[in-house]
């Protein structure tokens, strides 16, 4: 498939066009950047190497937070490159791995999710089955089927892109190459593009979603069952991470992908964005692990758990002041 653009590369717009702001965010989001990586690689690295915590709930926490890793690092170092060096360019090329890294993330994080969720309910509804339900054999062909799931979305999508001209404009009123802004960009006929965007965002977005709403009636259902207090606290305990996770990242990513497109709405987009694509993979480390008993057996791993916390909630508060900068 051959581009009908002779475009070499795109004007990015970032966060904030006033020049006082760029060292700032600079700053801010390489701390974010290193604090998601250090709390995800902290994930990767207790789980693999506690031979109590290979159970199938920690082997797709795994994948999350690889999922995390890739995500954040498609948008947020060439961000810091543009800051850097005060370009906010990026190459044709480079766009399009943008769009092919990101868009891949971000289906694939959608079935990881729905197989956590029926991880919580076969470990909740089905205690006494659990271990046959979520063999090894089952939870490969999940996170195998999610991976090649998000690969095959991502390349017909960013195939479509290439078919796609760019004369009118190229600059993107966003902080990297999403397929939402760029698509508004070309100057060729978007349709198809339009009609494979919804139905993937039915079949990943919704679909997914639809699993884990189904998931969490019997789950609820099942707990509400259960005569003794301290059962369903720690029945209710199990799913809180995880029901914590899916409402950040869906009602972000539901806004984003579902809501009509309007100029006004572009900075209050790239915020939204920001939530899901950044300040999500940095969130995760905190909801699932650096709270989890299971992983603060020893009181030097306590420590550094704590620490990690500390510094990433440090990140949070700062984040939270791009609202204002991009205004």
């Amino acid at each position: 498939m051959k581009n009908q653009s002779s475009v070499t590369e795109f004007k990015l717009v970032g966060l904030s066009s006033h020049p006082e702001h760029q060292m700032l965010l600079f700053v801010v989001f390489t701390f974010i950047y290193m604090a998601a990586l250090a709390g995800n690689i902290l994930i990767i690295l207790t789980i693999t190497a506690s031979s109590s915590l290979h159970t199938p709930m920690y082997f797709l926490l795994i994948n999350l937070s690889l999922i995390n890793i890739l995500s954040i690092s498609v948008s947020v170092p060439k961000m810091l490159l543009n800051l850097l060096e005060h370009r906010k360019t990026i190459s044709f090329l480079g766009c399009l791995a943008q769009i092919c890294l990101f868009t891949w993330t971000l289906g694939s994080e959608t079935l990881v999710l729905a197989a956590m969720a029926f991880d919580r309910y076969a470990a909740i509804c089905h205690t006494l089955h659990y271990t046959p339900i979520m063999r090894r054999g089952v939870c490969v062909v999940l996170i195998a089927g999610a991976w090649i799931a998000g690969v095959a979305n991502s390349v017909v999508h960013t195939g479509l892109v290439l078919q796609l001209s760019f004369h009118c404009s190229t600059v993107i009123n966003h902080f990297f190459c999403e397929l939402p802004p760029v698509l508004r960009l070309s100057s060729s006929d978007t349709s198809l593009n339009e009609i494979l965007t919804s139905l993937s965002d039915s079949t990943f977005g919704m679909g997914s979603c639809a699993i884990i709403l189904i998931s969490y009636y019997f789950i609820l259902r099942t707990i509400l069952k259960i005569h003794s207090p301290e059962g369903k606290k720690k029945a209710f305990s199990t799913c809180s991470s995880h029901l914590i996770v899916v409402s950040l990242y869906y009602s972000t990513v539901i806004y984003t992908y579902v809501h009509p497109s309007s100029p006004y709405s572009a900075d209050r987009d790239k915020v939204i964005t920001v939530l899901y694509s950044v300040i999500t993979p940095v969130l995760n480390p905190i909801i699932y692990c650096l709270r989890n008993k299971d992983q603060r057996g020893s009181q030097e791993t306590e420590e550094k758990t704590w620490a990690i916390s500390k510094t990433i909630t440090l990140s949070i508060y700062l984040a939270s002041y791009l609202e204002y900068l991009s205004v």
